[in-house]
């Protein structure tokens, strides 16, 4: 199975060459494409050097600050042009630590379309998040679960790994969300679409270096969005894979 790691990175200059270094060291075998989207701290600049004495290391460069859900749709077209036959969601803080990126790929290469690094099935786990802070990602998640027929627990994580054919399933470049609304979204047309889905336990921490991106706005537009889909689907109107499963 040819792997691409996809990255997406604004200002992650403290990060990004010890995570591309964790990275190689977990899956050596695999690709990295660092999404930049001009990040003025320079980290495109420091990913340009890993690439030139590592041929597995690539960088996509883009001038503006577009979104995470823009930046993996980028680095997913890229992958699939390039022959790559899964790709790996990670953010570059740390937040997603890659020694559980051989547990991922394994769901991924026994047959999994869509396997998703999960804080809440049995073994996951956020060792540094509050009671009420993990009540609240706990009820988002269960909301968008219930109202979409998702059956997962962590629909809104971001480690993840997907098929290639899962990608073209899911139309990949339709969706539109961003942040939590981009990996829901994602889940969503993943089963609509009928992919087998796989949630594998991971352990989530806070960054430590850096600041996060994470925003209240982007909270707000994942629960607008799940209530919106939920409501078209109802309606008999919610997206719809144009290939039919058999």
């Amino acid at each position: 199975m040819k792997i691409l790691v996809v990255i997406p990175t604004f200002n992650e200059a403290q990060n990004i060459e010890p995570m591309v270094a964790k990275i190689r060291h977990s899956v050596p075998a695999a690709s990295i494409l660092v999404v930049d989207d001009g990040s003025p701290d320079g980290t495109g600049d420091i990913v340009e050097k890993l690439s030139e004495s590592d041929e597995q290391v690539f960088l996509l460069r883009r001038y503006q600050k577009d979104g995470l859900g823009s930046a993996y749709r980028a680095g997913f077209a890229w992958g699939l042009e390039r022959g790559f036959d899964a790709f790996v969601e990670i953010d570059a803080d740390f937040s997603h630590d890659p020694a559980a990126l051989p547990q991922l790929i394994e769901a991924a290469e026994n047959g999994a379309g869509v396997v998703i690094g999960s804080r809440y099935v049995a073994g996951g786990e956020i060792p540094a998040w509050t009671w009420y802070r993990q009540l609240l990602s706990r009820g988002g998640n269960q909301y968008a679960s219930i109202l979409l027929g998702l059956r997962v627990k962590d629909a809104t994580a971001g480690f993840r790994v997907y098929s290639a054919d899962a990608l073209r399933d899911i139309d990949y470049s339709s969706v539109e969300a961003d942040g939590y609304g981009f990996q829901v979204e994602m889940t969503y047309r993943a089963r609509r679409a009928q992919q087998v889905i796989k949630e594998v336990p991971i352990s989530f921490v806070d960054r430590e270096v850096g600041e996060s991106k994470m925003s209240s706005a982007i909270v707000v537009e994942a629960l607008f969005l799940v209530t919106k889909w939920a409501v078209e689907q109802r309606l008999g109107r919610g997206w719809m894979p144009a290939r039919q499963p058999t």
